[in-house]
């Protein structure tokens, strides 16, 4: 993938320097809507091949989760106690609210989903462990 398409149509961004802690490896985050205009934030997040985010929960008392609209490259998603699903351009993922999940690249693909995040009552996000070395290698075999 050259530089240029790096992020797909929505575009790189900056360097998810916020938010590094809860990663393993690089992402880069290009918010598309303004917090402060409107209820629904929607981001292009990219990850460079092989970076995930940790294990995490949105959790909501009614409405929230979060949306995953794979846009391009590949990468992967899985929820807790279930097998990870390959992601590719034009899947769409809807996570419920407090269910626990990660989604990252796969090791030799950029990957870039726009996250939308579902409005809800008493919504907050809880990071938690990240996806180890193991977890993540023994994906697509």
């Amino acid at each position: 993938m050259s530089e240029i398409k790096k992020g797909g149509d929505f575009g790189l961004g900056e360097e998810n320097t916020a938010f590094a802690k809860y990663f393993i490896g690089k992402s880069y985050l290009n918010p598309l809507t303004d917090p402060n205009k409107t209820s629904l934030f929607i981001a292009n997040v990219t990850f460079e091949p092989a970076c995930r985010n940790n294990w995490h929960i949105h959790h909501a008392k009614s409405g929230g989760g979060q949306i995953l609209i794979c846009v391009d490259g590949e990468g992967w998603y899985q929820e807790e106690g279930k097998d990870a699903v390959s992601l590719k351009p034009g899947m769409v993922i809807t996570i419920p609210a407090n269910v626990k999940h990660w989604h990252g690249a796969k090791k030799d693909s950029w990957f870039s989903h726009l996250a939308i995040e579902v409005p809800g009552e008493e919504t907050s996000n809880e990071w938690c462990e990240p996806v180890t070395d193991k977890e993540y290698e023994k994906l697509g075999e």
